[in-house]
């Protein structure tokens, strides 16, 4: 099979297109022949720093296609089913820039007939990590669904990013009155384009104030992907019991809190990271992504504010690049090109 590896840390250029054996399932595993894969901000940080081991790493957590073999104890009935993967190549070899992988069976999500295999390897650690990030505060649910987020304000900084995108998406799902902020006026069209109720520029725009207009009692949950930048902002928005969850760490910086006035709100500042959470809460964000996706609430493409950009396999190292560099939108890789 025709395979990404890489066999030292480094920058892209590390990656290098090689034939591979075909990797055969074990108990428990299903492998899976692959249509499309995903690009996350930790794909490329782990290849920059991890040690990829002895034989070589495959990058990439996520992706979709078809599982072509299952191993012992799995059910010889998911051989044909389209599926979407996550955490592929978290302490795996066999990541999804592969023409196959092989994942515990449980990390096969059944896709359906209609969902298009781009979407399906557009969810995986941004529609996970979202889910996370809307369920962990004192006054949600910890799950999501139609309704479960009835009469709460959720804020997303940062929503044309994926994880924006997906928070939106799953919080207007949940009937959550999802605020955003943005850069410039075509990342507000993309985050509208998501679904966000109202979008705050906050080059242009006082967000503290903007947001007080909408909620003056404070936000339930604050979806935050730049800290350092905007924990002044959170804490000044956020309402009683409220929860900041914190998925991105504006590389390696430190951020402050405002000790007394987050203690009067018994305020929850939260740090996120989908690999290490707790295997029920991912196993929760599992179930309810694909739920949304079944419901026909998820999107991908510009129409659904999350522009895709598609490389193939022999390009991943381009592909890598991009998300490097802040593409905006879903980069992806098209392993059958």
């Amino acid at each position: 099979m025709r395979a990404i590896v890489y066999t030292q840390p480094g920058d892209p250029d590390v990656l290098q297109l090689v034939e591979r054996p075909v990797p055969e399932p074990g108990p428990g595993e299903a492998r899976v022949r692959l249509a499309y894969s995903g690009v996350n901000p930790t794909d490329w940080k782990r290849r920059s720093t991890a040690d990829p081991g002895p034989d070589g790493q495959t990058p990439n957590q996520d992706g979709a296609g078809t599982v072509e073999a299952v191993g012992q104890g799995v059910d010889p009935a998911l051989v044909g089913e389209r599926v979407w993967v996550w955490e592929a190549a978290w302490q795996r070899p066999y990541g999804t820039a592969a023409e196959y992988t092989v994942v515990p069976a449980r990390q096969t999500v059944l896709l359906g007939a209609d969902p298009s295999f781009e979407l399906g390897a557009s969810l995986g650690i941004p529609f996970l990590t979202a889910h996370r990030c809307l369920t962990l505060g004192e006054t949600v649910p910890d799950r999501l669904g139609p309704g479960t987020l009835d009469g709460r304000t959720v804020l997303v900084q940062g929503g044309a990013g994926a994880v924006g995108n997906a928070a939106i998406q799953l919080a207007r799902w949940s009937d959550a009155t999802v605020i955003t902020t943005v850069s410039s006026p075509a990342k507000a069209q993309l985050a509208a384009a998501a679904g966000a109720s109202h979008v705050i520029d906050y080059r242009r725009e006082d967000v503290v104030t903007e947001v007080r207009k909408i909620a003056p009692d404070g936000v339930d949950a604050i979806v935050e992907v730049s800290p350092t930048t905007n924990a002044a902002t959170d804490a000044q928005v956020l309402g009683m019991h409220g929860a900041v969850a914190m998925y991105a760490d504006d590389s390696g910086a430190e951020i402050t809190v405002p000790v007394r006035s987050q203690m009067v709100l018994n305020a929850r500042w939260q740090f996120v990271l989908v690999y290490t959470e707790p295997r029920r809460a991912k196993e929760i964000a599992v179930e309810d992504v694909n739920a949304a996706v079944l419901d026909g609430a998820i999107r991908v493409g510009a129409e659904a504010g999350l522009p895709l950009h598609i490389f193939p396999l022999a390009e991943t190292a381009q592909a890598h690049r991009a998300v490097e560099d802040g593409a905006v939108g879903k980069v992806l890789i098209d392993v059958t090109a």
